[in-house]
């Protein structure tokens, strides 16, 4: 069905018995649902504009979105749930997804999937109706699917469903409107029944009559979902019914020993064999044609021969270049030499000193640590252009659909350290700022990988101020720059498969959808840009203001003096001046700070060129920030934090040492 026809049926076709008043008494709440990268946050912001709140799930580290959408005069708030790819879940952010759609009982639910994979997806919205839930299926990137030949008769489907059918593509915003019609006009439909064949029937039938209770879905679904073993239902039932659970283990036992394969297989097979007869019915699929120019990209992206090459030039001209160059460079020193060195800082000074006769007191929010001279300058100077510049390159290249073909790409090398192909998020993220990297292994599916990833965000990825430093300080000294990035790559990869093989745990899946290469739409990549941005200032700008405040004790109780003399004595085995201390200590509370110290240290003639690569190296894998740090604990948990920070200190003084020794015993000198 080409688009004039998708868009005169959907215009016209009104499901029989619709009756308006009924769903106004019912539309509350609308949710979202659908796996990752098929447009589900595209469509979010077309429904809601930019009345949105971003905030963890009760009880979790998952983000969720929330907005307010009219339909016709009337408010309802949109939930834009996790990716979910079956009501089996297995990770966190399946099952904050399931959570949503059965604690807080949306009265809609948009099942958004990408029109071309509906052969994929459509287990799924079987799933969600089969459970009773009220569900319209959105056929969305239908543009493409017309492209590449694929012709879905909508009017059948819907049929064949027995629920609402509407083609959209959220990135132009063709169909929203139709959309919010049939939103409106939504009455629930029949459920479908999927032959399981008879074992599986009997098994169903006789588990769901056990149930008494209220379980948000049909009794049907929760008894198939008791069969595959399904945690979160396993758990409900013992909270709501326990006395079921021994009754239920006998007859999924004896129905286990009928088939060779886990009942979760078997089930999934018949529903997929459902799908496939419903999809031969409604969806017209083209002969087999040439490779396009978009599909051939897309294969050598991916391609470790060609994607590797794509991904250097990605960093070079996003990263180094237009984040580092335009960013840390010209924006920074636009706004912290131009605007608060010149007028914020002094004025702001002036001001403190005035109403504030007690200096010990004026330190606290002014001068070189105070909490407005430097936690909130930081905050807005440095690391806004930073971050805003690169939140904007990372929001281009997720609307193109590079990120999950790089993370494809990288999946393979990951895995050997104990992560998957999606740990190259927050990967990617912490070049931009480690803080917003940590914050992100929110989206790792396991409490074994979010460990690892902010292990290895806290030993070798530094943040883009430092690095813009770093690399000021390696400008025409190629030798020193391939010896520092070979030691920190290389302590990437032996950490992380050292860790990946004691840390216990349960190790990860990985399975990600690649959506279609395109160009990105500039309108959804600002309000994206601004939504992180708003966000990273409400979890960060406080830790700034923190670090401001412990500079500040630490300056009073002359604990600062004490610790600069601890930290010299290691410094004295790499061979480094007791100078380099004072960079090392306020590394902890400026990346970037610490970098610039030993830049003034190397360019005064205060180090040979040895010693500037062994001071580079430990302080890339030294401590993390005191913000990153706040995070981690935020995150992971005292015991974690601590036991992070620990191990980095120790492991960066260790490999300052050895890399002394090596350049001592085999009389290197760059």
């Amino acid at each position: 069905m080409g688009f004039l026809q998708v868009l005169k049926y959907a215009l016209f076709h009104t499901p029989q018995g619709s009756q308006e008043s009924d769903f106004k008494k019912e539309l509350k709440k609308i949710a979202i649902v659908g796996s990752p990268n098929v447009g589900k946050s595209v469509l979010f912001n077309y429904l809601t504009g930019a009345r949105v709140i971003v905030s963890n799930y009760p009880g979790t580290t998952v983000e969720v979105t929330r907005g307010t959408c009219g339909i016709k005069g009337d408010g309802c708030e949109v939930i834009d749930t996790p990716g979910l790819y079956s009501m089996v879940c297995i990770t966190e952010e399946e099952r904050v997804a399931k959570t949503i759609l059965l604690d807080e009982e949306p009265g809609l639910i948009l099942n958004v999937i990408d029109a071309k994979n509906i052969s994929r997806m459509l287990p799924l919205t079987l799933q969600l109706i089969e459970s009773g839930l009220p569900t319209i299926l959105v056929l969305n990137i239908i543009d493409e699917a017309d492209n590449l030949g694929i012709k879905i008769n909508t009017e059948k489907l819907e049929r064949l469903l027995n629920t609402p059918v509407v083609a959209t593509n959220s990135v132009s915003g063709f169909g929203v409107d139709v959309l919010k019609r049939r939103m409106k006009e939504y009455l629930q439909t029949k459920k479908i029944k999927i032959d399981y064949g008879s074992a599986i029937n009997d098994a169903v039938y006789k588990i769901k009559h056990m149930f008494s209770e209220d379980y948000r879905i049909s009794k049907r679904a929760a008894a198939l979902l008791m069969l595959q073993n399904d945690p979160d239902t396993l758990e409900r039932v013992k909270k709501i019914e326990p006395a079921l659970i021994d009754q239920i283990k006998p007859i999924a036992d004896d129905l286990k020993a009928q088939y060779r394969h886990p009942l979760a297989y078997e089930i999934n097979i018949k529903r997929q064999n459902f799908t496939e007869k419903i999809v031969q019915q409604a969806v017209d699929y083209p002969g087999k044609g040439k490779k396009t120019f978009r599909d051939r990209l897309s294969d050598i992206t991916m391609n470790p021969w060609t994607g590797f090459p794509i991904l250097l030039m990605v960093l070079y001209f996003g990263l180094y270049k237009f984040v580092g160059g335009f960013g840390a460079g010209t924006l920074v020193d636009f706004l912290e030499s131009g605007i608060f060195e010149k007028y914020v800082s002094p004025y702001v000074t002036e001001f403190v000193e005035r109403v504030i006769p007690w200096p010990v007191l004026q330190d606290l929010f002014v001068h070189d640590y105070g909490i407005i001279t430097l936690g909130i300058s930081y905050a807005i100077a440095i690391v806004f252009p930073i971050v805003g510049t690169f939140f904007l390159v990372f929001s281009l290249i997720e609307d193109s659909g590079y990120l999950p073909r790089l993370a494809m790409l990288i999946d393979r090398i990951f895995k050997q350290i104990g992560l998957s192909g999606r740990a190259v998020i927050p990967m990617v993220l912490g070049f931009g700022c480690d803080t917003m990297g940590t914050i992100v292994t929110r989206i790792l599916p396991t409490k074994r990988e979010r460990i690892i990833a902010t292990l290895l965000l806290s030993l070798a990825i530094p943040c883009s101020a430092q690095l813009g430093v770093l690399l000021g300080l390696f400008s025409g000294k190629l030798v020193a720059f391939c010896i520092w990035l070979g030691v920190i790559v290389g302590l990437f990869l032996l950490v992380g498969t050292i860790t990946a093989r004691i840390l216990p745990g349960e190790k990860s899946v990985f399975f990600m959808e690649i959506p279609p290469l395109r160009l990105p739409k500039l309108s959804n990549v600002l309000v994206k840009t601004y939504t992180r941005m708003e966000w990273y200032f409400k979890e960060v700008l406080p830790l700034f203001i923190l670090a401001s405040v412990l500079i500040w004790i630490g300056q009073i109780t002359k604990v600062f003096d004490l610790i600069l003399k601890a930290i010299s004595y290691p410094l004295a085995w790499m061979g480094l001046p007791s100078s380099a201390s004072v960079a090392f200590l306020f590394g902890f509370f400026r990346r970037d700070y610490g970098a610039a110290g030993l830049y003034d240290l190397y360019k005064s003639g205060g180090m040979t060129d040895n010693q500037l690569v062994i001071a580079a190296i430990v302080l890339t894998l030294f401590v993390p920030c005191v913000a990153q740090f706040a995070v981690i604990v935020k995150e992971r948990g005292w015991k974690v934090g601590s036991g992070i920070a620990t191990f980095v200190f120790l492991f960066a003084l260790l490999t300052g040492i050895i890399v002394n020794v090596v350049f001592n015993t085999f009389g290197v000198v760059l």
